[in-house]
């Protein structure tokens, strides 16, 4: 199967990729200089990761932590740039290590060019690792 392109498009396949917790073909399609920022990370949390490598050290465990079964309530929204969306969605599953109900919502402006992820700015909600005292990746916090 071949990648898509648009943001939109890539952006629901990463979603599948994530459900099928295939984690190498997530950051796969992350550019090799790709950034990706999480401007709400509570204290102890990484803000930034610079670079594909990064990106994969970051999110290598996260089927260990996360179970995640939907991403109901998906909204992307285009913007004036044909490059960048605006993401709203939910992710539900269980956190694996408690079998604790995961509910998380999320917004994320993302842009993509040459059909790889560039900037993905995740503004998730901190309550939820906070009040369920989840290390989700287990990995560079």
């Amino acid at each position: 199967m071949s990648v898509p392109t648009s943001p939109a498009d890539l952006y629901r396949h990463s979603l599948r990729l994530l459900l099928d917790k295939d984690i190498s073909a997530w950051v796969g399609l992350w550019a090799g200089n790709g950034v990706m920022e999480f401007p709400f990370a509570p204290d102890g949390w990484p803000r930034r990761l610079e670079g594909r490598e990064a990106v994969a050290a970051y999110m290598r465990h996260y089927p260990d932590h996360i179970d995640l079964h939907d991403f109901p309530e998906l909204r992307i929204h285009e913007t004036t740039d044909p490059e960048t969306i605006v993401v709203e969605m939910r992710g539900v599953g269980r956190l694996v290590g408690t079998d604790v109900p995961f509910d998380m919502t999320y917004i994320a402006v993302v842009t993509v060019r040459d059909g790889r992820f560039t900037s993905y700015r995740d503004y998730w909600n901190p309550l939820t690792v906070l009040e369920s005292g989840a290390d989700l990746t287990g990995s560079t916090r």
